[in-house]
Protein backbone atom coordinates (compact mmCIF):
# COMPACT_ATOMS: atom_id res chain seq x y z
CA UNK A 1 0.00 0.00 0.00
CA UNK A 2 1.39 3.50 -0.97
CA UNK A 3 -0.70 5.03 1.68
CA UNK A 4 -0.91 4.03 5.34
CA UNK A 5 -3.98 4.15 7.46
CA UNK A 6 -2.42 7.44 9.42
CA UNK A 7 -2.36 8.89 6.12
CA UNK A 8 -6.21 8.00 5.03
CA UNK A 9 -6.77 9.39 7.96
CA UNK A 10 -6.08 13.11 7.20
CA UNK A 11 -7.82 13.34 3.84
CA UNK A 12 -10.62 14.79 3.67
CA UNK A 13 -12.84 16.32 0.88
CA UNK A 14 -11.73 19.72 1.68
CA UNK A 15 -8.04 18.87 1.73
CA UNK A 16 -8.75 17.41 -2.11
CA UNK A 17 -10.22 20.31 -3.44
CA UNK A 18 -7.35 22.65 -2.28
CA UNK A 19 -4.63 20.52 -3.65
CA UNK A 20 -2.98 21.39 -6.46
CA UNK A 21 -3.62 20.02 -9.79
CA UNK A 22 -0.13 18.13 -10.22
CA UNK A 23 -0.09 17.64 -6.48
CA UNK A 24 -3.81 15.77 -6.63
CA UNK A 25 -2.94 13.80 -9.96
CA UNK A 26 0.35 12.12 -8.04
CA UNK A 27 -1.73 11.46 -5.06
CA UNK A 28 -4.68 9.73 -7.58
CA UNK A 29 -1.73 7.79 -9.25
CA UNK A 30 -1.39 6.28 -5.47
CA UNK A 31 -4.90 5.77 -4.76
CA UNK A 32 -5.25 4.12 -8.05
CA UNK A 33 -2.45 1.62 -6.53
CA UNK A 34 -4.06 1.44 -3.49
CA UNK A 35 -7.19 0.85 -4.71
CA UNK A 36 -6.03 -1.98 -7.51
CA UNK A 37 -4.29 -4.01 -4.55
CA UNK A 38 -7.66 -3.45 -2.28
CA UNK A 39 -9.35 -5.14 -5.15
CA UNK A 40 -7.11 -7.94 -5.63
CA UNK A 41 -6.77 -8.86 -2.07
CA UNK A 42 -10.49 -8.85 -1.91
CA UNK A 43 -10.56 -11.28 -5.14
CA UNK A 44 -7.82 -13.98 -3.26
CA UNK A 45 -9.28 -17.32 -2.32
CA UNK A 46 -7.79 -20.77 -1.96
CA UNK A 47 -7.45 -20.97 -5.62
CA UNK A 48 -5.55 -17.92 -6.60
CA UNK A 49 -3.16 -17.53 -3.78
CA UNK A 50 -2.15 -19.53 -0.33
CA UNK A 51 -5.12 -19.31 1.67
CA UNK A 52 -6.35 -22.29 2.89
CA UNK A 53 -9.92 -23.55 2.01
CA UNK A 54 -11.28 -23.09 5.35
CA UNK A 55 -11.10 -19.63 4.60
CA UNK A 56 -13.18 -19.12 1.96
CA UNK A 57 -16.90 -17.61 2.28
CA UNK A 58 -19.38 -20.22 2.21
CA UNK A 59 -20.84 -19.17 -1.16
CA UNK A 60 -17.75 -19.23 -2.83
CA UNK A 61 -16.70 -22.78 -1.98
CA UNK A 62 -17.88 -24.49 -4.88
CA UNK A 63 -15.94 -26.08 -6.68
CA UNK A 64 -12.76 -25.86 -4.58
CA UNK A 65 -10.58 -28.42 -4.92
CA UNK A 66 -10.69 -30.62 -2.37
CA UNK A 67 -6.90 -31.62 -2.57
CA UNK A 68 -5.59 -27.79 -2.02
CA UNK A 69 -3.35 -27.40 0.87
CA UNK A 70 -3.93 -26.88 4.24
CA UNK A 71 -1.91 -23.65 5.52
CA UNK A 72 -1.49 -22.01 8.50
CA UNK A 73 -4.34 -19.53 10.18
CA UNK A 74 -4.93 -17.87 13.51
CA UNK A 75 -6.64 -20.67 15.55
CA UNK A 76 -10.06 -19.68 16.53
CA UNK A 77 -10.63 -18.95 20.59
CA UNK A 78 -13.42 -21.09 21.92
CA UNK A 79 -15.18 -21.33 26.00
CA UNK A 80 -14.96 -24.81 25.43
CA UNK A 81 -11.73 -27.06 24.83
CA UNK A 82 -12.54 -30.34 22.80
CA UNK A 83 -10.33 -32.96 22.81
CA UNK A 84 -7.75 -31.18 25.17
CA UNK A 85 -7.36 -32.69 29.12
CA UNK A 86 -10.53 -32.28 30.29
CA UNK A 87 -9.46 -33.49 33.65
CA UNK A 88 -8.03 -30.14 34.71
CA UNK A 89 -11.40 -28.30 33.36
CA UNK A 90 -12.65 -31.10 35.72
CA UNK A 91 -11.19 -31.08 38.32
CA UNK A 92 -11.55 -27.34 38.82
CA UNK A 93 -15.53 -27.52 38.60
CA UNK A 94 -15.14 -30.31 41.13
CA UNK A 95 -13.04 -27.73 43.25
CA UNK A 96 -15.55 -24.78 42.88
CA UNK A 97 -18.43 -26.72 43.78
CA UNK A 98 -16.98 -28.24 46.81
CA UNK A 99 -15.33 -24.40 47.54
CA UNK A 100 -18.86 -23.23 48.00
CA UNK A 101 -19.77 -26.09 51.15
CA UNK A 102 -16.81 -24.93 52.66
CA UNK A 103 -17.19 -23.68 56.26
CA UNK A 104 -14.92 -20.49 57.15
CA UNK A 105 -12.40 -22.71 59.41
CA UNK A 106 -12.42 -25.04 56.43
CA UNK A 107 -11.36 -22.13 54.32
CA UNK A 108 -8.73 -21.33 57.01
CA UNK A 109 -7.42 -25.16 56.91
CA UNK A 110 -7.37 -25.54 53.11
CA UNK A 111 -5.34 -22.25 52.85
CA UNK A 112 -2.63 -23.71 55.11
CA UNK A 113 -2.15 -26.68 53.60
CA UNK A 114 -2.35 -24.74 49.92
CA UNK A 115 0.15 -21.48 50.68
CA UNK A 116 -0.23 -19.00 47.66
CA UNK A 117 2.72 -19.05 45.45
CA UNK A 118 6.03 -17.57 45.76
CA UNK A 119 5.72 -15.69 42.41
CA UNK A 120 3.12 -13.55 43.72
CA UNK A 121 0.65 -14.39 41.49
CA UNK A 122 -1.90 -15.98 44.13
CA UNK A 123 -2.87 -17.97 41.57
CA UNK A 124 -2.86 -22.09 42.99
CA UNK A 125 -1.83 -24.84 40.82
CA UNK A 126 -4.15 -26.86 39.04
CA UNK A 127 -6.00 -29.86 39.40
CA UNK A 128 -6.39 -31.71 42.68
CA UNK A 129 -5.14 -30.09 45.80
CA UNK A 130 -3.29 -31.24 48.97
CA UNK A 131 -5.62 -32.66 51.34
CA UNK A 132 -8.72 -32.60 49.14
CA UNK A 133 -11.13 -35.90 48.96
CA UNK A 134 -10.30 -38.58 46.65
CA UNK A 135 -13.24 -40.29 44.63
CA UNK A 136 -13.06 -44.20 44.58
CA UNK A 137 -14.61 -46.85 41.50
CA UNK A 138 -18.05 -46.86 41.86
CA UNK A 139 -18.68 -49.45 39.25
CA UNK A 140 -19.06 -53.30 39.70
CA UNK A 141 -18.15 -55.58 36.77
CA UNK A 142 -18.41 -59.14 36.87
CA UNK A 143 -15.28 -60.78 36.72
CA UNK A 144 -15.30 -62.97 33.58
CA UNK A 145 -11.18 -64.25 34.53
CA UNK A 146 -8.46 -64.82 37.44
CA UNK A 147 -5.10 -64.59 36.97
CA UNK A 148 -2.56 -65.87 40.20
CA UNK A 149 0.90 -64.18 40.62
CA UNK A 150 3.29 -65.75 43.02
CA UNK A 151 6.81 -65.65 43.43
CA UNK A 152 9.30 -67.98 42.00
CA UNK A 153 12.43 -67.43 44.06
CA UNK A 154 13.09 -65.92 47.60
CA UNK A 155 14.45 -62.53 47.17
CA UNK A 156 16.63 -63.25 49.96
CA UNK A 157 18.19 -66.78 49.29
CA UNK A 158 17.24 -67.27 46.20
CA UNK A 159 15.44 -70.63 46.98
CA UNK A 160 12.28 -72.27 44.66
CA UNK A 161 9.06 -70.74 46.40
CA UNK A 162 5.79 -73.38 46.83
CA UNK A 163 2.66 -71.86 45.95
CA UNK A 164 0.68 -74.02 48.44
CA UNK A 165 2.26 -71.77 51.43
CA UNK A 166 1.57 -68.32 49.30
CA UNK A 167 -1.21 -66.28 50.38
CA UNK A 168 -2.84 -63.18 48.90
CA UNK A 169 -2.03 -59.54 50.16
CA UNK A 170 -3.91 -57.27 47.41
CA UNK A 171 -5.35 -57.50 43.87
CA UNK A 172 -6.73 -55.16 41.29
CA UNK A 173 -9.10 -55.80 38.44
CA UNK A 174 -8.25 -55.02 34.92
CA UNK A 175 -11.16 -53.95 32.33
CA UNK A 176 -10.17 -55.56 28.25
CA UNK A 177 -11.94 -55.78 25.13
CA UNK A 178 -12.16 -59.16 22.75
CA UNK A 179 -10.69 -57.95 19.34
CA UNK A 180 -13.64 -58.78 16.60
CA UNK A 181 -13.53 -61.52 13.75
CA UNK A 182 -15.38 -61.48 10.38
CA UNK A 183 -17.54 -64.82 11.62
CA UNK A 184 -17.83 -62.91 15.19
CA UNK A 185 -18.54 -59.02 15.40
CA UNK A 186 -18.87 -57.18 17.60
CA UNK A 187 -16.90 -56.04 20.77
CA UNK A 188 -17.27 -57.72 24.05
CA UNK A 189 -15.67 -56.04 27.24
CA UNK A 190 -13.55 -58.50 29.86
CA UNK A 191 -12.40 -58.28 33.44
CA UNK A 192 -9.77 -59.49 34.89
CA UNK A 193 -8.89 -60.05 38.65
CA UNK A 194 -4.99 -59.79 39.17
CA UNK A 195 -4.16 -61.34 42.76
CA UNK A 196 -0.78 -61.22 43.97
CA UNK A 197 0.56 -63.47 46.24
CA UNK A 198 3.13 -63.24 49.52
CA UNK A 199 5.00 -65.98 50.18
CA UNK A 200 7.18 -67.33 52.87
CA UNK A 201 10.51 -68.67 52.90
CA UNK A 202 12.73 -71.35 55.01
CA UNK A 203 14.97 -68.56 56.05
CA UNK A 204 12.27 -66.29 57.70
CA UNK A 205 12.01 -63.87 54.31
CA UNK A 206 8.72 -63.21 53.11
CA UNK A 207 8.65 -62.61 49.09
CA UNK A 208 5.50 -60.69 47.45
CA UNK A 209 5.05 -60.93 44.13
CA UNK A 210 4.68 -57.38 42.55
CA UNK A 211 3.20 -55.87 39.23
CA UNK A 212 6.44 -55.02 36.99
CA UNK A 213 6.54 -50.65 36.62
CA UNK A 214 9.02 -48.36 35.47
CA UNK A 215 9.68 -44.93 33.63
CA UNK A 216 8.21 -44.78 30.32
CA UNK A 217 11.29 -43.15 29.19
CA UNK A 218 14.01 -40.35 29.66
CA UNK A 219 12.18 -38.06 27.67
CA UNK A 220 8.87 -38.85 29.39
CA UNK A 221 9.80 -39.32 32.83
CA UNK A 222 6.85 -38.24 34.47
CA UNK A 223 4.68 -40.97 32.45
CA UNK A 224 5.39 -44.35 34.24
CA UNK A 225 4.18 -47.77 32.35
CA UNK A 226 2.77 -50.55 34.68
CA UNK A 227 1.16 -53.66 35.19
CA UNK A 228 -0.89 -52.33 37.96
CA UNK A 229 -3.81 -50.63 35.33
CA UNK A 230 -7.58 -50.43 35.22
CA UNK A 231 -7.57 -50.25 31.30
CA UNK A 232 -5.95 -53.10 29.81
CA UNK A 233 -3.55 -52.70 26.11
CA UNK A 234 -6.78 -53.65 24.16
CA UNK A 235 -9.21 -51.11 25.58
CA UNK A 236 -6.48 -48.73 25.29
CA UNK A 237 -5.92 -48.89 21.77
CA UNK A 238 -9.83 -48.13 21.38
CA UNK A 239 -9.09 -45.15 23.25
CA UNK A 240 -6.62 -43.77 21.57
CA UNK A 241 -8.44 -45.11 18.19
CA UNK A 242 -11.33 -42.58 19.59
CA UNK A 243 -9.05 -39.37 20.71
CA UNK A 244 -6.81 -39.48 17.33
CA UNK A 245 -8.69 -41.40 14.58
CA UNK A 246 -11.85 -40.34 15.32
CA UNK A 247 -11.15 -37.23 16.74
CA UNK A 248 -13.18 -37.40 19.95
CA UNK A 249 -12.70 -34.93 23.00
CA UNK A 250 -11.95 -36.80 26.50
CA UNK A 251 -15.49 -36.32 27.32
CA UNK A 252 -17.27 -37.67 24.40
CA UNK A 253 -14.67 -40.68 24.70
CA UNK A 254 -16.38 -40.76 28.33
CA UNK A 255 -19.76 -40.61 27.08
CA UNK A 256 -19.45 -42.89 24.08
CA UNK A 257 -17.91 -45.66 26.57
CA UNK A 258 -20.64 -45.34 28.68
CA UNK A 259 -23.35 -45.24 26.10
CA UNK A 260 -21.97 -48.40 24.02
CA UNK A 261 -20.22 -50.35 26.36
CA UNK A 262 -21.64 -49.44 29.80
CA UNK A 263 -18.21 -48.75 30.79
CA UNK A 264 -17.79 -45.83 33.52
CA UNK A 265 -14.02 -44.27 33.15
CA UNK A 266 -12.96 -40.77 34.11
CA UNK A 267 -11.57 -38.35 31.97
CA UNK A 268 -8.66 -38.54 34.12
CA UNK A 269 -7.98 -42.14 33.47
CA UNK A 270 -8.72 -41.41 29.80
CA UNK A 271 -6.39 -39.22 29.58
CA UNK A 272 -3.64 -40.93 31.40
CA UNK A 273 -4.04 -44.16 28.91
CA UNK A 274 -3.82 -41.99 26.20
CA UNK A 275 -0.41 -40.59 27.27
CA UNK A 276 0.84 -43.97 28.86
CA UNK A 277 0.33 -45.27 24.95
CA UNK A 278 2.45 -42.76 23.52
CA UNK A 279 4.97 -42.97 25.66
CA UNK A 280 5.07 -46.63 25.36
CA UNK A 281 5.54 -46.40 21.44
CA UNK A 282 7.93 -43.84 21.75
CA UNK A 283 11.34 -46.11 21.57
CA UNK A 284 9.96 -46.78 18.07
CA UNK A 285 11.34 -43.28 16.86
CA UNK A 286 14.25 -44.45 16.28
CA UNK A 287 13.03 -47.19 13.62
CA UNK A 288 11.00 -43.88 12.00
CA UNK A 289 13.81 -41.57 11.45
CA UNK A 290 15.89 -44.84 9.91
CA UNK A 291 13.22 -45.46 7.78
CA UNK A 292 12.92 -41.52 6.50
CA UNK A 293 16.45 -41.02 5.98
CA UNK A 294 16.39 -44.14 4.18
CA UNK A 295 13.84 -42.61 1.57
CA UNK A 296 14.22 -41.91 -1.93
CA UNK A 297 11.18 -39.32 -2.42
CA UNK A 298 10.47 -37.86 1.03
CA UNK A 299 7.66 -35.57 0.97
CA UNK A 300 7.93 -32.95 4.07
CA UNK A 301 5.10 -29.68 5.33
CA UNK A 302 4.78 -28.03 8.16
CA UNK A 303 1.86 -26.34 9.76
CA UNK A 304 1.10 -24.26 13.24
CA UNK A 305 0.76 -25.95 16.14
CA UNK A 306 0.11 -24.47 19.85
CA UNK A 307 1.03 -26.12 23.18
CA UNK A 308 -0.55 -23.89 25.36
CA UNK A 309 0.45 -20.50 25.06
CA UNK A 310 3.69 -21.59 22.77
CA UNK A 311 3.15 -21.60 19.17
CA UNK A 312 5.16 -24.75 17.24
CA UNK A 313 4.77 -26.11 13.88
CA UNK A 314 3.36 -29.80 13.50
CA UNK A 315 6.01 -31.50 10.70
CA UNK A 316 5.13 -34.38 8.76
CA UNK A 317 7.71 -36.34 6.62
CA UNK A 318 6.33 -38.98 4.62
CA UNK A 319 7.51 -41.57 1.96
CA UNK A 320 5.93 -44.81 0.13
CA UNK A 321 6.25 -46.62 3.28
CA UNK A 322 6.48 -44.19 6.46
CA UNK A 323 4.44 -41.08 7.71
CA UNK A 324 6.74 -39.47 10.95
CA UNK A 325 5.39 -35.94 12.83
CA UNK A 326 7.03 -33.97 14.97
CA UNK A 327 5.93 -30.93 17.13
CA UNK A 328 8.63 -28.14 17.47
CA UNK A 329 9.59 -24.70 15.95
CA UNK A 330 10.04 -23.59 13.17
CA UNK A 331 13.54 -23.52 12.65
CA UNK A 332 16.29 -25.72 10.42
CA UNK A 333 17.38 -27.52 13.67
CA UNK A 334 14.75 -30.03 13.24
CA UNK A 335 15.57 -30.83 9.58
CA UNK A 336 19.52 -31.37 10.66
CA UNK A 337 18.28 -33.46 13.05
CA UNK A 338 15.87 -35.88 11.28
CA UNK A 339 18.06 -35.92 7.85
CA UNK A 340 20.77 -35.29 8.83
CA UNK A 341 23.71 -33.26 6.16
CA UNK A 342 24.13 -36.43 4.05
CA UNK A 343 20.21 -36.96 2.69
CA UNK A 344 20.47 -38.29 -0.71
CA UNK A 345 16.90 -38.74 -1.84
CA UNK A 346 14.80 -36.77 -3.27
CA UNK A 347 12.99 -33.63 -1.22
CA UNK A 348 9.35 -32.36 -2.27
CA UNK A 349 8.66 -28.59 -0.16
CA UNK A 350 7.71 -25.89 -0.45
CA UNK A 351 9.24 -22.55 -1.10
CA UNK A 352 10.67 -22.39 2.86
CA UNK A 353 13.69 -21.10 2.80
CA UNK A 354 15.48 -23.65 5.05
CA UNK A 355 14.55 -26.47 2.45
CA UNK A 356 17.26 -24.50 0.31
CA UNK A 357 20.13 -26.93 1.78
CA UNK A 358 19.02 -30.07 0.42
CA UNK A 359 20.54 -30.75 -3.56
CA UNK A 360 18.32 -33.13 -4.47
CA UNK A 361 14.90 -30.57 -3.80
CA UNK A 362 11.96 -30.48 -5.47
CA UNK A 363 9.16 -27.61 -5.44
CA UNK A 364 5.32 -28.27 -5.69
CA UNK A 365 4.14 -26.63 -8.24
CA UNK A 366 0.08 -26.37 -7.16
CA UNK A 367 1.66 -22.75 -4.89
CA UNK A 368 3.21 -21.57 -8.57
CA UNK A 369 -0.13 -22.33 -10.06
CA UNK A 370 -2.42 -20.59 -7.53
CA UNK A 371 -0.01 -17.59 -7.03
CA UNK A 372 -0.15 -16.70 -11.20
CA UNK A 373 -3.97 -17.72 -11.22
CA UNK A 374 -4.06 -14.32 -8.40
CA UNK A 375 -1.92 -12.44 -11.38
CA UNK A 376 -3.95 -13.32 -14.27
CA UNK A 377 -6.91 -11.86 -12.57
CA UNK A 378 -4.53 -8.48 -11.58
CA UNK A 379 -6.16 -4.96 -12.25
CA UNK A 380 -2.08 -4.53 -13.40
CA UNK A 381 -1.08 -5.06 -17.01
CA UNK A 382 2.03 -5.96 -16.52
CA UNK A 383 1.65 -8.55 -13.76
CA UNK A 384 -1.47 -9.94 -15.39
CA UNK A 385 0.44 -10.46 -18.38
CA UNK A 386 3.34 -12.27 -16.35
CA UNK A 387 0.68 -14.35 -14.24
CA UNK A 388 -0.36 -15.72 -17.80
CA UNK A 389 3.01 -16.23 -19.46
CA UNK A 390 3.81 -18.20 -15.91
CA UNK A 391 0.16 -20.26 -16.16
CA UNK A 392 0.94 -20.83 -19.97
CA UNK A 393 4.15 -22.46 -19.57
CA UNK A 394 3.81 -24.71 -16.66
CA UNK A 395 0.27 -26.26 -18.06
CA UNK A 396 2.43 -26.78 -21.11
CA UNK A 397 5.03 -28.84 -18.85
CA UNK A 398 2.61 -30.72 -17.28
CA UNK A 399 1.33 -32.06 -20.04
CA UNK A 400 4.92 -32.57 -22.01
CA UNK A 401 5.19 -34.61 -18.09
CA UNK A 402 2.27 -36.73 -18.26
CA UNK A 403 2.85 -37.51 -21.68
CA UNK A 404 6.75 -38.62 -20.98
CA UNK A 405 5.19 -40.85 -18.12
CA UNK A 406 3.46 -42.95 -20.71
CA UNK A 407 6.09 -43.39 -22.87
CA UNK A 408 9.41 -42.06 -23.42
CA UNK A 409 9.59 -38.59 -25.43
CA UNK A 410 11.77 -38.73 -28.87
CA UNK A 411 13.47 -35.92 -27.21
CA UNK A 412 14.66 -34.88 -23.65
CA UNK A 413 11.85 -32.37 -22.30
CA UNK A 414 14.90 -30.19 -20.76
CA UNK A 415 16.22 -30.08 -24.36
CA UNK A 416 12.67 -29.37 -26.41
CA UNK A 417 11.70 -26.33 -24.16
CA UNK A 418 15.46 -24.88 -23.05
CA UNK A 419 14.20 -22.21 -25.41
CA UNK A 420 10.96 -21.29 -23.55
CA UNK A 421 12.47 -21.79 -20.04
CA UNK A 422 15.49 -19.29 -21.38
CA UNK A 423 12.43 -16.85 -22.25
CA UNK A 424 10.69 -17.16 -19.18
CA UNK A 425 13.80 -16.91 -17.31
CA UNK A 426 14.54 -13.85 -18.83
CA UNK A 427 11.01 -12.09 -18.15
CA UNK A 428 11.23 -12.91 -14.88
CA UNK A 429 14.51 -11.11 -14.50
CA UNK A 430 13.18 -8.10 -15.50
CA UNK A 431 9.47 -8.95 -13.13
CA UNK A 432 12.02 -9.39 -10.31
CA UNK A 433 13.84 -6.03 -10.50
CA UNK A 434 11.91 -3.66 -12.22
CA UNK A 435 8.15 -4.68 -11.32
CA UNK A 436 5.80 -2.57 -9.22
CA UNK A 437 3.27 -4.50 -8.47
CA UNK A 438 4.59 -6.37 -5.06
CA UNK A 439 3.06 -10.43 -5.82
CA UNK A 440 4.38 -10.39 -9.33
CA UNK A 441 7.95 -9.14 -7.97
CA UNK A 442 7.55 -11.42 -5.35
CA UNK A 443 6.83 -14.68 -7.23
CA UNK A 444 9.41 -13.89 -10.22
CA UNK A 445 11.65 -13.58 -7.52
CA UNK A 446 10.15 -17.44 -6.02
CA UNK A 447 10.87 -18.90 -9.21
CA UNK A 448 14.87 -17.36 -9.85
CA UNK A 449 15.78 -18.38 -6.33
CA UNK A 450 14.17 -22.01 -6.84
CA UNK A 451 15.00 -22.31 -10.61
CA UNK A 452 16.24 -25.81 -10.43
CA UNK A 453 13.71 -27.62 -7.92
CA UNK A 454 10.72 -26.28 -9.40
CA UNK A 455 12.23 -27.40 -13.02
CA UNK A 456 14.14 -30.63 -11.83
CA UNK A 457 10.77 -32.50 -12.93
CA UNK A 458 11.72 -31.53 -16.76
CA UNK A 459 14.61 -33.47 -16.37
CA UNK A 460 13.20 -36.33 -14.21
CA UNK A 461 9.26 -36.44 -15.57
CA UNK A 462 8.89 -39.37 -13.14
CA UNK A 463 9.49 -37.42 -10.49
CA UNK A 464 5.52 -35.67 -8.80
CA UNK A 465 4.37 -32.19 -9.25
CA UNK A 466 2.73 -31.85 -6.20
CA UNK A 467 3.76 -31.77 -2.31
CA UNK A 468 -0.28 -33.37 -1.75
CA UNK A 469 0.98 -36.55 0.05
CA UNK A 470 2.01 -34.02 2.69
CA UNK A 471 -0.85 -32.14 2.65
CA UNK A 472 -3.09 -34.79 3.03
CA UNK A 473 -1.00 -36.18 5.66
CA UNK A 474 -1.53 -33.26 7.89
CA UNK A 475 -5.65 -32.08 6.67
CA UNK A 476 -6.81 -34.72 9.25
CA UNK A 477 -4.65 -33.11 12.29
CA UNK A 478 -5.13 -30.14 11.02
CA UNK A 479 -9.06 -30.49 11.71
CA UNK A 480 -8.06 -31.68 15.17
CA UNK A 481 -5.94 -28.83 15.98
CA UNK A 482 -9.31 -26.56 14.98
CA UNK A 483 -11.38 -28.86 17.35
CA UNK A 484 -9.24 -28.85 20.47
CA UNK A 485 -6.81 -26.16 19.63
CA UNK A 486 -3.39 -28.27 19.88
CA UNK A 487 -1.87 -29.65 23.62
CA UNK A 488 -1.42 -28.40 26.56
CA UNK A 489 1.78 -29.85 27.87
CA UNK A 490 5.30 -31.09 26.17
CA UNK A 491 4.25 -34.88 27.57
CA UNK A 492 1.22 -34.57 25.79
CA UNK A 493 3.12 -33.09 23.03
CA UNK A 494 5.69 -35.95 22.26
CA UNK A 495 2.98 -38.53 22.90
CA UNK A 496 0.79 -36.97 20.47
CA UNK A 497 3.11 -37.04 17.71
CA UNK A 498 4.58 -39.92 18.13
CA UNK A 499 1.36 -41.69 18.44
CA UNK A 500 0.15 -40.37 14.90
CA UNK A 501 3.24 -41.34 13.55
CA UNK A 502 2.35 -45.05 14.56
CA UNK A 503 -0.91 -44.87 13.34
CA UNK A 504 -0.38 -43.48 10.03
CA UNK A 505 2.74 -45.54 9.25
CA UNK A 506 0.81 -48.97 10.07
CA UNK A 507 -1.86 -47.44 7.39
CA UNK A 508 0.31 -46.71 5.04
CA UNK A 509 1.33 -50.28 5.48
CA UNK A 510 -1.55 -51.99 5.36
CA UNK A 511 -1.58 -53.12 8.99
CA UNK A 512 -3.70 -52.32 11.75
CA UNK A 513 -2.29 -49.60 14.26
CA UNK A 514 -4.42 -51.09 16.80
CA UNK A 515 -3.83 -54.59 17.21
CA UNK A 516 -0.04 -53.43 17.21
CA UNK A 517 -0.43 -51.07 19.73
CA UNK A 518 -2.24 -53.33 21.83
CA UNK A 519 0.91 -55.91 21.84
CA UNK A 520 3.13 -52.55 22.35
CA UNK A 521 1.51 -51.47 25.16
CA UNK A 522 1.09 -54.77 26.98
CA UNK A 523 5.10 -55.70 25.90
CA UNK A 524 6.64 -52.39 27.52
CA UNK A 525 4.42 -52.80 30.89
CA UNK A 526 5.96 -56.21 31.64
CA UNK A 527 9.41 -54.52 31.36
CA UNK A 528 9.79 -56.25 27.49
CA UNK A 529 11.29 -54.07 24.35
CA UNK A 530 9.16 -53.01 21.66
CA UNK A 531 8.59 -54.88 19.00
CA UNK A 532 9.64 -53.32 15.23
CA UNK A 533 6.52 -51.87 13.56
CA UNK A 534 4.64 -54.18 10.62
CA UNK A 535 6.17 -54.61 7.87
CA UNK A 536 4.06 -53.44 4.32
CA UNK A 537 1.36 -56.55 3.34
CA UNK A 538 3.09 -58.34 1.03
CA UNK A 539 6.68 -57.55 1.83
CA UNK A 540 6.73 -60.25 4.35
Amino acid sequence: MKLSDHDLLQLTEDELLDLPEDTLRRLSIKLLYDLKEARERLRQNSRTSSRPPSSDLPWDKTGNDADSEEEDKPLPQQDESVGADDDQALDDEKAAKTDTKKKPHDEADAAAQNPAPEDGTGKRKPGKQLGAPGYGRSQKIAISAEQHHYPTTCACCDRDLPQEAAVAYTAFESVDIEWADPSQPGLRLTNTKHTYYETPCRCGHRTQAAPHRQISHPLTPDICLSEWRLVDPGLAALIVCLAYRMRLSRRRIQEFLYDWLSLELSVGTINATLHESGAAVLPVENELVAAVQASGLLHIDETSWPEGKTLLWLWVFCSHNVVVYWIASRGSELLVNVLGSDFKGWLMSDGWHAYRYYLNRLRCWAHLLRKAEGLKGSLNRDAREFGEQTLLLLNTLIKAIYAAREGPPEQALDITYQQALSDYKYRCDIMGAHATHTKARALAREMLNDWEAIFQVVSHPHLPLTNNEAERALRHWVMLRNCCHGTRSEDGTRTFAILISVIETCRIRQQSPWVYLAAVIRLRRAGSPVPRLPLAKGSE
